[in-house]
This record gives structure tokens, C-alpha cells and sequence, in this order.
């Protein structure tokens, strides 16, 4: 099973450039608000036409630009589940599960989404209407219809975006087990590194419409490339570096010196995970100014003057002992922690 994308695509001011492929497992779009994520979603399921390009699915070519190619949306057995969902409010929830299987024979179709509701536990409430569902029923709903169609590959627009945490939790669970048993492609459009942690396999990260090399999600997490996937990350620590003439980097948020050390072409940034600081001193080391602590939950977050003029932010468990704010404190972090980052 595979999905190849690589397209182009012109919306007034924004130019998307996106090129990855996916290999029968769920690949993330992570990226922030307009960076192109549901637009590329919709040139695969074919409601939008991309300018130029070629979209593949398991070697069936749904759009070529050269060969002038374009499937219908109806033919290129893709399922979309939008954000909302997208139900038919005129019809309960058995009609709209039987609309995505309308290629079926009219007296399979009774069956077949039966089955279906007794699969997503929504069996009694297969007469229900959809403005009296709650969020995850309505999400199971428009699972259950998207899949009634055996589409040979699943776009997830945000599904989770409009829910609390508690019930999100539990739709991930019900997604992540759907998905195994599944078999077939699925992209999943978030900016939400959390999500993509807790569900995706590899992570193409989308800056401003252009993407960037498809990578495992552990990688990303461990050793983000650019500075775009470093805050999609989750790093709070990011410094503008400059290489002096001995090789060392100076860091000139934080007024750091850091040692000589084998950096990529187009060095921009460093970063250091706030969990990859810590109190007292270390292989490397900064005096600074402890200016806030920050209960959170499980851990404290401790900001911290430096002598470059910015803020460096570490967390530390509760166990920690810590100095009262404004006091003068010492942090280290390793060299293996610091991120090499390019634009």
C-alpha cells in the first residue's frame, strides 16, 4: 500500500510545494494554521485541482498534470472524514452510514450498515438524528461512513480539534484500533505534536506551504532539522546562533558559548528542550537569574534571565529543591541536547 504526493498548487498570495509518500501505515501533515495542511488534503481526495504534479495511490495515477489526469473525487476510492464531520442533519444516523455505501447493491446496504453501527457502537442510536449526538458519536458516525466505502486510503482533516481532552483520549484509542485492523494508507492533518506522538508513524512537517522530508515521529521528536519542526516540536528554548572563527557557537538570545561541534549547512538556531536543562552546574554551564516558577501539574517551570537579554525555560520535577526567584542560579545542559537548526 502506498500514496505518492507531489504537487503544486497556487492559492492568490500562497504557493503550496508538498512531495512525500506514505508506505501502509499513518503518516502526520503536522504544521500550524495555514501552512497548507487541508489544502493538500483535498488535491488528494480531488475536490481542488492542483496546478501541476502527479498523486499516485497504490500505483493507480489519481492526478497527472502532464498526462492531464484528474479521477473524480467519486473515483479515486478515497475517504475523507472532515473536521465537524460533515453529517447529513436531514438523515439519522443509519441513513448517513448507508450514503457511504451506495456502490453496494440497494439490499446489501441495510446490512451492511448495521454492521457497521454494531462495529462503532452506535447501534441504538441508529434512528437518532445528528443534532442530538454528542461530539464522539458524531465522530464515530462520519468514521463509520467513511469507511463504508473500503477506501484504499483515509484522510483525517483535524478530527479531533472540536473535542475536550477527556473524550479526545478515547477517540484516539477507538482511531488507533480502527487503523490496525485497517490495512490501507492514512494521512492525518494536525498541529498537534501530541497527537502525532500518540498516533502517527512517520511526520512530514508542512512550513508556509512547502514540506519538508518525511521522517519517523521518534526522529522528529529527537532531532528536529529546522526551526519550523522544532517549535511543532514542542522546544522552548530556541537562540539565533552564530558560528565564531575558533568553531565555537555563540548563542545570542542567551549570551551562551558552546563548543566547537560538527554543524549542518545553513546553521541558523540551537535549541534545548526545558527538559534537557538542569539546575546547578554541568558539562556545559550558564549563570543566570531565576525570574518565575510556574506550578505545573506534575512539574515545575522555571523561567530564567540570561545574560544575552532572553528567557531560558527549564522543568524539573517536584522534587527538585528550588532557590526563590530573583536569586542568582547556575544551569547545565549536555552537548548531545543541543539542537542544530537550519531555516
Amino acid at each position: 500500500m502506498s500514496l505518492s504526493v507531489n504537487i503544486e498548487k497556487k492559492l492568490g498570495d500562497f504557493q503550496l510545494r508538498v512531495e512525500f509518500e506514505t508506505a501502509g501505515a499513518l503518516l502526520a501533515l503536522l504544521g500550524a494554521s495555514g501552512s497548507g495542511k487541508s489544502v493538500t488534503l483535498r488535491c488528494i481526495a480531488g475536490l481542488l485541482r492542483p496546478d501541476r504534479g502527479r498523486i499516485l495511490l497504490n500505483g493507480r495515477v489519481l492526478f497527472d498534470s502532464e498526462q492531464n489526469i484528474d479521477l473524480p473525487p467519486q473515483k479515486r476510492r478515497v475517504g475523507y472524514l472532515f473536521q465537524g464531520c460533515a453529517l447529513i442533519p436531514q438523515r439519522t444516523v443509519l441513513q448517513n452510514v448507508e450514503l457511504g455505501l451506495h456502490a453496494k447493491p440497494k439490499a446489501e446496504r441495510r446490512a451492511a450498515a448495521l454492521a457497521l453501527l454494531e462495529r462503532f457502537r452506535l447501534t441504538a442510536l441508529a434512528d437518532a438524528m445528528p443534532a442530538t449526538l454528542s461530539g464522539g458519536e458524531a465522530q464515530r458516525c462520519a468514521l463509520a461512513r467513511t469507511l463504508a466505502a473500503e477506501p484504499e486510503a483515509l484522510l483525517l482533516d483535524e478530527p479531533f480539534s472540536a473535542l475536550d481532552e477527556h473524550l479526545k483520549w478515547e477517540l484516539e484509542l477507538e482511531l488507533a484500533q480502527t487503523l490496525e485492523s485497517y490495512g490501507g494508507d492514512a494521512v492525518l492533518v494536525t498541529h498537534s505534536r501530541d497527537e502525532v506522538c500518540r498516533l502517527a508513524d512517520a511526520v512530514c512537517v508542512l512550513t508556509d506551504g512547502r514540506s519538508e522530508p518525511v521522517c519517523s515521529t521518534g526522529d522528529m521528536m529527537r532531532a528536529p532539522g529546522t526551526l519550523a519542526a522544532a517549535l511543532l516540536s514542542g522546544c522552548k528554548n530556541l537562540s539565533p546562533v552564530r558560528v565564531l572563527p575558533d568553531g565555537s557557537l555563540r548563542c545570542e538570545a542567551w549570551g551562551w558559548r558552546l563548543p566547537a561541534m560538527p554543524v549542518p549547512a545553513g546553521l541558523s538556531h540551537v535549541g534545548i528542550r526545558a527538559h534537557s536543562l538542569g539546575l546547578g552546574p554541568g558539562p556545559l554551564s550558564l549563570d543566570c537569574t531565576l525570574d518565575r516558577i510556574i506550578d505545573n501539574v506534575f512539574s515545575y517551570i522555571l523561567t530564567l534571565g540570561t545574560p544575552g537579554g532572553g528567557q531560558l525555560r527549564l522543568e524539573c520535577d517536584k522534587q527538585t529543591p528550588l532557590p526563590t526567584p530573583g536569586s542568582p542560579v547556575q544551569v547545565h545542559t549536555d552537548t548531545k541536547e543541543i539542537l542544530l537548526l537550519t531555516k
